[in-house]
């Protein structure tokens, strides 16, 4: 064997044992105190101008194709642009968060997302719009994995589950107010207004992050070398557990952002005819989402990872068949339990990589939320075909595989005790 080679075992080799932190038990920040309080705020309205940001054009899909005279699918793009860059974006936002710190790499990108958003909010051409979207969600990936990856490190590893949990509900909150905020305000006075006004919230929303977040304690510089990278990836999909996690994020994700996609479409529609308002006004469900993600947070403690995702993947399943009747009093119902359902699991999952991941947890993080966000970018488009030819019982019947499959994944990561 040759000395190269040797250098690659044994730096490979060094890698899987060396510690993620020397932190001792005193340095962790923990619940209660008054940094807790500090990273809570600061990642919580993070999480919130993030999903706010890249939702915001979810509920006003039928809108832009009227608008711009393009069909559903290709009003999706809109969304799937955004989400898919992002994804492309967490390749090189978390390694360069463990190279250059957490903190500037995220104030950085929400600057530059709610700026982005500002200027989309003035284009005239469909071309204009899908550009600010992709820039958006190119921006935005230096939010979403440095954000777990910065509690990962911070929080005292027994509350971990838990700060996650409020972190998710960030998202959800987030998710909820830019389609409630579009929704409504696009209604009243126009889409231009409804998504400036989003832009203007995230941009103060990231200034207060920056002000309030404490600098790491625990963060330690790595390579940004590319044999350093390689070696780090390849540890993680050699690992028995991430690589079922990166799937589950990928499905989970697919199926959530496919329901909300179409749905407006389908309750713009006879037999209901609701107004832009009303279908905005359902982003409430959300809300269930800011109440389960914490909640299963703290239940993984109590029965472990795995059957707690498993049965918060089969909440969505309920849900989602609810939505299938066309009483609008089963139909809301069922949006609740999916939403719930959704950042429960999604919860747990994003709270099992950084303790799962034994080096790089920001690209152990990056490449979840990679595949997570890929989800959402495909699944959300072949949704729109599922749509176009068979209606909202071709959408169910899409969304019930993805989650069947995820339930199957989430058996197996059981099933190997990880």
């Amino acid at each position: 064997m040759s000395r190269s080679s040797q250098a690659v075992i044994l730096d490979e080799d060094e890698l899987s044992v060396k510690p993620a932190s020397t932190a001792t038990p005193s340095e962790w920040i923990e619940r209660g105190s008054p940094q807790f309080m500090r990273v809570t705020l600061a990642l919580f309205s993070a999480g919130l101008a993030t999903f706010a940001l890249l939702y915001c054009v979810q509920p006003i899909l039928p809108v832009l194709s009227q608008q711009f005279g393009v069909s559903p699918a290709q009003s999706s793009i809109s969304l799937s642009l955004s989400t898919g860059l992002m994804a492309l974006g967490l390749l090189f936002t978390g390694p360069l968060s463990d190279a250059i710190g957490r903190k500037s790499v995220m104030v950085t990108a929400l600057l530059l997302a709610a700026i982005c958003t500002l200027i989309s909010a003035t284009m005239s051409s469909w071309q204009g719009i899908l550009l600010m979207r992709a820039l958006i969600g190119l921006s935005l990936s230096g939010v979403a994995a440095v954000g777990m990856t910065y509690l990962s490190e911070e929080i005292h590893p027994r509350v971990i589950a838990f700060s996650m949990g409020l972190y998710i509900s960030g998202n959800s909150i987030g998710g909820m107010s830019g389609r409630l905020l579009t929704g409504v305000l696009t209604d009243f006075f126009s889409w231009r207004v409804a998504v400036g006004v989003i832009g203007c919230f995230a941009l103060a929303g990231a200034l207060m992050f920056w002000k309030i977040l404490p600098a790491s304690r625990h963060f330690r510089p790595a390579s940004l070398r590319p044999r350093s990278l390689l070696i780090n990836f390849r540890l993680h999909w050699r690992d028995k557990g991430l690589p079922l996690l990166f799937a589950e994020g990928f499905l989970l994700m697919g199926a959530f952002v496919t329901l909300f996609n179409y749905i407006g479409y389908r309750l713009l529609s006879a037999p209901w005819s609701l107004s832009q308002a009303v279908v905005g006004l359902l982003s409430v469900v959300y809300l269930t989402g800011s109440w389960s993600s914490p909640k299963a947070g703290a239940m993984t403690s109590r029965f472990g990872r795995g059957p707690v995702m498993i049965g918060a993947t089969a909440i969505m399943l309920a849900g989602l068949l609810l939505t299938a009747f066309n009483s609008l009093w089963l139909i809301l119902p069922g949006m609740m339990l999916f939403t719930a359902g959704f950042f429960a699991a999604h919860s747990v999952a994003s709270g099992w990589i950084g303790p799962r991941a034994r080096r790089a947890k920001g690209q152990a993080s990056s490449l979840y939320l990679f595949s997570y966000y890929v989800g959402s970018s495909v699944a959300g488009t072949l949704g729109g075909v599922f749509w176009h030819s068979y209606g909202w019982m071709g959408v169910t019947l899409f969304i019930s595989l993805l989650l069947l499959m995820a339930l199957l994944v989430g058996w197996r990561l059981q099933c190997r005790k990880l």
